[in-house]
């Protein structure tokens, strides 16, 4: 069963090429395709890919779950391993385990790696996806689906965000499984403001639509209140650390000890 790594980016030229080398010095082995799916960027992340003798896709319009149809439609093989640019895998045999586990259940559709210790205690705990798919379903960047299940069952491109839990549900209601794998990666992201808005806007909508968790004016004014207090005392408290550190520093340069 080979393997296809379909790369969702935008703009992450560092990030991708460090998940090019990675992926290129230690896993080649493992790795029969590298496909980038590139949502218009304007830094040097094509030249990145080419570098490293990956496919270069584009995609125009963006949106979670039509990136992640086309990312499907372009990965050649019977395996799909997703990741994001600003991630990366880390154990050794990341896709040794992923590939045992489709082969030895023709029930799966799709496998969550893990890469929190929140994930890892799922894991250990045994939560199934059927039992909580928020927790136990898959995360688009990080996971492996099944490319000929994804065929019969594409991801769903009218939801605003959580594409992977709604795929997760609808196929888990087919019949099929999806299931945990030891395979670690990393997911390091830093967002600016603005990113952070855009996931908001999204979450709000994407949890009202799969999870139901309604908001109302009341609700909205308590989070705007507690958020805001939360901030007024989150910046006297590092204004007070603040003060101690300059006072200390002080004390410091009057009474240096003697140098070893």
């Amino acid at each position: 069963m080979k393997i296809s790594v379909v790369i969702r980016n935008k703009n992450q030229e560092t990030a991708l090429t460090f998940l090019l080398k990675n992926l290129v010095a230690r896993y080649a082995e493992d790795v029969d395709e590298i496909v980038v799916i590139d949502n218009l960027s304007t830094d040097n992340s094509k030249q990145v890919a080419e570098n490293y003798g990956c496919r270069f896709e584009s995609i125009e319009q963006f949106s979670y779950g039509g990136s992640a149809n086309f990312a499907a439609s372009k990965a050649s093989h019977p395996i799909v391993v997703i990741f994001s640019a600003h991630s990366y895998p880390v154990s050794h045999d990341f896709f040794k385990l992923i590939k045992e586990r489709f082969k030895n259940n023709d029930k799966l559709a799709g496998l969550r790696c893990l890469h929190s210790s929140s994930d890892y205690r799922s894991y250990i705990n045994e939560v199934s996806a059927n039992e909580d798919p928020n927790k136990a379903g898959l995360i688009f960047s990080g996971s492996a689906i099944k490319k000929s299940v994804w065929e019969i069952i594409p991801f769903n491109e009218n939801v605003a965000t959580f594409e992977d839990k709604e795929w997760s549900t609808r196929v888990l209601k087919a019949g099929y499984e999806i299931d945990f794998v030891p395979s670690i990666f990393h997911y390091e992201i830093k967002r600016t403001k603005k990113q952070l808005y855009f996931r908001f806007k999204n979450d709000l909508i994407g949890n009202y639509q799969l999870w139901h968790q309604d908001v109302s004016f009341l609700s909205a004014t308590k989070g705007f209140i507690a958020t805001s207090f939360r901030l007024k005392v989150g910046l006297l408290v590092d204004l007070w650390y603040t003060l101690r550190r300059y006072i200390h520093t002080i004390k410091f340069i009057i009474n240096k000890p003697k140098k070893l």
